[in-house]
């Protein structure tokens, strides 16, 4: 039979052995708990990655995996990385007046919610061109008012009449005083994938420069 002072040495061991083991157990929950919030926050894809330089989100749409930067991003909610149904995009690109920097808006989006702009100007616009066209406009584009109705007031389509795959814009008037004209551009960009642009109408003067200035921009973030 144990005396009295052997039985509170036992249970003075005892008590140790249960706070040193309560003392792991919760290191080891903090330890889970902090890879589970690390887990958590790989899940929720927002981490962006460092690439050549620049902060990069990987982002899918239109069965592509695109790489893009930070700061291409128009609106900071789109800023986390998973699949996406649009992107909106804007870069600044010298197809401006004399090659100036312009700001050229790109919305990206499944192809099956896009319809072309050279696919609309025989399908569309044609039918409702005005009988008159504008003298002055940009080297080698034709422009042709449209009718004051069904949503067109105001609004001029600019085209190339000598190309198979014409190059289209559709450009809205000045809502204000002392704003510039807005220009409308949509294309597809490959199997799954579609673009609208949205710029200034001074960069019609450089039209023959723009499909490929843009393209080569999104090819650096895999389109």
């Amino acid at each position: 039979m144990p005396t009295p002072s052997a039985a509170r040495t036992a249970r003075g061991h005892s008590v140790g052995f249960n706070l040193a083991a309560i003392s792991a157990l919760v290191a080891l929950v903090a330890i889970a708990l902090a890879y589970g919030i690390d887990a958590a926050g790989r899940t929720a894809g927002v981490s962006p990655h460092r690439g050549e330089g620049e902060v990069t989100l990987t982002r899918t749409i239109g069965g592509k995996d695109l790489e893009i930067p930070l700061s291409w991003f128009r609106y900071a909610e789109q800023r986390v990385e998973g699949f996406a149904k649009q992107i909106d995009l804007q870069l600044l690109l010298p197809l401006g007046k004399g090659a100036a920097p312009a700001t050229i808006e790109v919305t990206l989006m499944p192809r099956s919610r896009v319809r072309p702009s050279a696919g609309l100007l025989d399908g569309v616009y044609l039918h409702q061109f005005q009988p008159v066209e504008i003298s002055e406009g940009p080297v080698g584009l034709i422009g042709k008012p449209l009718e004051n109705r069904e949503g067109f007031k105001g609004e001029t389509v600019w085209y190339d009449p000598l190309s198979a795959d014409p190059f289209v814009a559709k450009c809205v008037a000045p809502v204000a005083e002392g704003t510039a004209a807005r220009c409308l551009r949509a294309v597809y960009l490959g199997p799954g994938l579609a673009a609208v642009y949205a710029f200034g109408a001074d960069v019609l003067e450089n039209w023959r420069k723009f499909d490929p200035e843009i393209r080569a921009a999104l090819a650096k973030i895999g389109v």
